[in-house]
């Protein structure tokens, strides 16, 4: 058993019409994380979970299949979109791991996915995340590969100041990344926090850096 390569809008329906667990992977070819979701597939089918109730893996071009992107809101890749009978049941945007494989095992048994500790409120969870560091950046990627041009645009102008920073990856996680705007009253990505308040995005750090404030601001 392989990962599927689905290529047509009939075979991506043919593909999620069945009425065990189908997973397909968004993925494109210029995007290095997608070869790690791909790899993870590839040894998720190996468990006893999904192999002994016909589980199926699937990869598709979100570029290519840009009517499916489209009707399943495909804005970046990669995005692990799970189904059963045709409808959609769960999504996991970006690269996590230890998720994926626990959703594998859970909706392939039918059994809820459920957190093997107990679950801090989204409140307090976004609270400790823009507390970790001095200053915090949330945004599409990591610093190492910043998944948007506004978030490159950001790095890049934080590097240069020598400040140290930590980022968390907003695809990686759909409940901070929704949650963090009505907590921050802020609707976009990146933001920059700096000892837990917010300060803003790209254009107030821009904002800062041509009045010689920026240092100053993320050193406070």
């Amino acid at each position: 058993m392989s990962v599927t390569v689905i290529d047509t809008i009939d075979k991506f329906n043919s593909f999620i019409s069945s009425s065990s667990l189908s997973v397909v992977h968004f993925s494109a070819e210029w995007a290095e994380q997608c070869k790690q979701v791909t790899d993870v597939l590839q040894e998720l089918i190996k468990l006893p979970e999904a192999k002994n109730v016909g589980t199926q893996f699937g990869i598709c071009d979100a570029e290519g299949l840009s009517e499916v992107s489209l009707k399943y809101k495909i804005d970046s890749v990669p995005t692990v979109i799970f189904f059963k009978n045709s409808q959609q049941i769960d999504r996991i945007d970006g690269v996590d791991v230890a998720q994926m494989s626990s959703k594998v095992k859970s909706y392939s048994t039918g059994k809820s996915v459920q957190n093997e500790s107990p679950k801090q409120t989204l409140e307090e969870r976004l609270k400790s995340l823009i507390n970790k560091h001095n200053v915090m950046i949330f945004m599409k990627g990591t610093r190492d590969g910043p998944r948007c041009g506004f978030s490159k645009q950001l790095i890049h102008i934080l590097n240069e100041t020598g400040v140290q920073y930590d980022t968390f990856d907003i695809l990686t996680d759909e409940e901070v990344r929704q949650g963090l705007k009505q907590f921050s009253q802020w609707p976009t990505y990146p933001q920059v926090y700096v000892k837990g308040e917010l300060i803003g995005g790209l254009d107030i750090i821009k904002e800062l850096l041509e009045n010689g404030e920026l240092e100053s601001t993320l050193n406070a």
